[in-house]
């Protein structure tokens, strides 16, 4: 077992941080990749995170890039993993590639449908859901911790909130040790969520996921592909700087760092970021909110 299971990095009085990344798509975003990985670790994340292309375009790579950046990272390793394209045996084949590596923790999701599918279907003989690959993960490797997605606006494809919510109940019940949540830009909206997830009687942490604007046009390639609302404030803050490019970046970590502000001042255990492999947004919006790396 898992000495350090996922909810244990998330104590009273201390903020958990968490950093996402992506797979690096030629050799040179490789080596910026390690170098983005080593400036994280300064800040002593609980944990860095890495996901892989759409459909699991790149996961015949990831167990590779897993090996490197478990040499190079000084934090705990989350690896993504999705139910696409794969049977249950190549699951259990990867996961154990996982283990082997010395992966700390799975974030266990579904997964979107590969390009050019309208909606997800189940690989023959694999998963169709993510609480199924939650079960078998806690069947065969429960050394690993679990983390899920949560979606303070519902997922595109529920039926209703409240059913939205159950099926992420379901996730947690089926041995999820922490929720972490879709990207939003309303805090009002993570915090209507969190009163629900918890009226439910879900006890799993509940961590709220921050994505920092680069642009206009990110924010609404982004928005539209996940269905999070815009602001009218933001969309307005951007508009007035359109075409300057350093200047939106500047709106993105003053928006990111008034967000992390008020989810701090209302308790939440963590901050999970989305970093778009770009550490020196991270290290502007933390040195903002006064943490100090090491």
């Amino acid at each position: 077992m898992n000495s350090r299971r996922l909810d244990s990095y998330y104590k009273p009085g201390v903020l958990g941080l968490s950093f996402e990344v992506y797979p690096p798509k030629n050799a040179n975003s490789t080596q910026a990749l390690y170098r983005v990985v080593e400036e994280l670790c300064r800040w002593k994340p609980a944990f860095i995170s890495v996901t892989y292309g759409a459909g699991g375009s790149t996961r015949s790579q990831s167990l590779e890039l897993l090996s490197e950046l478990k040499k190079r990272m000084t934090v705990p390793l989350t690896a993504h993993f999705t139910c696409v394209g794969s049977t249950i045996e190549e699951i259990e084949s990867w996961l154990s590639g996982a283990q082997a590596l010395g992966v700390e923790n799975i974030m266990a999701l579904r997964g979107d449908p590969p390009q050019g599918q309208e909606k997800f279907v189940s690989t023959v003989g694999g998963l169709g859901h993510a609480n199924e690959l939650v079960q078998l993960i806690q069947t065969k490797f429960a050394r690993f911790g679990v983390g899920v997605a949560g979606y303070p606006e519902p997922h595109r494809e529920a039926l209703s909130p409240e059913d939205d919510l159950k099926r992420l109940k379901t996730k947690v019940d089926s041995g999820a040790h922490a929720v972490f949540t879709q990207l939003f830009y309303r805090n009002e909206d993570f915090f209507r969520f969190r009163e629900r997830y918890e009226a439910l009687g879900v006890e799993a942490p509940l961590v709220p996921g921050i994505l920092p604007v680069l642009s206009l046009e990110q924010l609404k390639r982004i928005t539209k592909l996940c269905g999070a609302s815009i602001p009218p404030e933001l969309l307005t803050r951007l508009e007035a700087c359109k075409g300057d490019g350093p200047a939106q970046i500047q709106v993105g970590i003053d928006y990111a760092t008034e967000q992390c502000e008020g989810l701090i001042r209302e308790g939440v255990p963590g901050i999970h970021f989305y970093v778009l492999n770009r550490s020196d947004i991270i290290d502007k919006i933390l040195t903002r909110l006064g943490i100090k790396p090491t």
